[in-house]
């Protein structure tokens, strides 16, 4: 599903909510490994920088940046230079971000594609939301593509919430200097699912670290007055009326990523998290169950027919083809249509074993959708497909789920018409 085509590495206001509710007040302390954690008492390095040090910004980043160095252990490579912006910096220049790095046409695509998910209001400007999104939760960001580091101020001032975020980006800037963040190649299109992935590994690690920095080096005091600022009325507001793809996309890097790179931290130090960069996580479903990813169970290559757009007929053309994944497949299952309760959403994704999604788009603006899945056992197809059935069957138009008895392939389609979704299926060779 959708993301930006450019991806620049943020945190969001609510992170430092996210990091304290998951981490608790006293972070893991690793068993011995070669390059071990220290634990808040080994980095905290005198008072809080705001009872030492003048408002100065430089300054006040300055002092931090050696904690962090000490708590992750990356050495710095180049000097970072953090910018600070306003309220009206962070929404011009997510305004202005997100026209540069996404093509009309990209952005348009996905629309039609959430849309006929039953995700999206019809009547939605998915570009809009987006923007809106970033521009109200965004307190700081990290670019790789050119080395920028910026921390929002609204209020001009640096407070405990501008210093959690510094420490957050900061650990951005090492992850780029000593592993190559662009490399990770985190906004490949079509591959939206391992996208989601490596992203998780890369903010889980800064979400991490953010917690230990702010648990050694924040007052009481100050803590409260973040976890204040984070939970700003407004902004929460429009958090919580974003569609659920959005809301949860925007999320899953950092909840599931924390609880995925804590997971590294705590069997093996910071050593682990090291090597995860060299071995990143694969799909969604490593980060959402970490024994898949200590075994390397590799996603299931899925294929769609090449001729799956022109077997059509004249005027289709597939729009977009990526792989959802266990993650967007789950926030499917449980938005759309009739949809499924969290838990039970969870359970029908969970046995992924691989997927490929496609938009067709045909004559006079009809729009198709085809996910074809494969499963790890007959019962998790069985599972899927249930659910699909109920998510799928209560969106517009027709559908169909084919699930061959006792198989481990589910394949959904979704239509304006019955007689559409049955031209899908004869090009697909489903066809009963």
């Amino acid at each position: 599903m959708f993301s930006p085509r450019k991806t620049t590495l943020l945190v969001a206001a609510l992170v430092a909510v996210i990091a304290f509710s998951a981490c608790g007040p006293t972070p893991p302390v690793a068993t011995p490994s070669p390059s071990p954690a220290p634990t808040p008492s080994a980095v905290a390095v005198g008072p809080s920088p705001s009872a030492t040090i003048p408002q100065d910004p430089a300054a006040i980043y300055a002092a931090i940046e050696p904690q962090v160095v000490a708590i992750r252990g990356l050495e710095p490579k180049a000097p970072v230079e953090p910018k600070i912006l306003d309220a009206a910096g962070i929404q011009k220049f997510v305004k202005d971000s997100f026209s540069k790095d996404n093509p009309p046409e990209v952005v348009a695509a996905n629309g039609r594609l959430l849309i006929t998910l039953g995700l999206l209001d019809p009547k939605a400007s998915l570009q809009d939301l987006y923007i809106e999104l970033l521009g109200s939760q965004v307190a700081g960001l990290y670019n790789p593509d050119d080395k920028q580091l910026y921390v929002v101020s609204k209020s001009g001032a640096i407070g405990p919430t501008e210093k959690v975020t510094f420490s957050h980006e900061y650990t951005h800037a090492l992850q780029d200097q000593n592993f190559d963040l662009k490399g990770l190649a985190l906004d490949q299109i079509g591959e939206g699912d391992r996208g989601i992935a490596r992203l998780s590994l890369v903010e889980g690690d800064a979400t991490l670290l953010m917690s230990y920095w702010a648990t050694a080096n924040l007052t009481q005091a100050e803590t409260f007055q973040m976890l204040g600022e984070s939970l700003d009325p407004a902004n929460t507001k429009i958090l919580n009326e974003m569609p659920a793809v959005l809301r949860e996309s925007l999320l899953f890097p950092y909840t599931s990523g924390l609880a995925f790179v804590q997971g590294l931290q705590a069997a093996g130090g910071w050593q682990a998290v090291n090597d995860a960069f060299a071995k990143p996580p694969a799909s969604t479903e490593q980060v959402l169950h970490p024994d898949k990813y200590a075994s390397a169970e590799a996603p299931v290559k899925v294929d769609l027919p090449k001729d799956l757009a022109t077997g059509l007929g004249t005027g289709w053309k597939v729009g977009l083809e990526d792989t959802l994944g266990e993650f967007q497949l789950k926030v499917w299952l449980a938005n759309a249509g009739g949809g499924k309760s969290a838990a039970t959403a969870d359970a029908a994704a969970a046995g992924w074993g691989g997927d490929r999604v496609a938009l067709l788009d045909g004559p006079d603006g009809a729009t198709a959708v085809v996910i074809s899945t494969t499963w790890d056992t007959a019962q998790d197809a069985l599972e899927f497909a249930s659910a699909a059935d109920i998510a799928a069957g209560g969106l517009a138009g027709s559908s169909d789920v084919i699930n061959p008895v006792n198989g481990k392939t589910v394949t959904v389609v979704i239509a304006p018409n019955a007689d559409l979704v049955g031209r899908i299926e004869n090009v697909l060779g489903l066809a009963g």
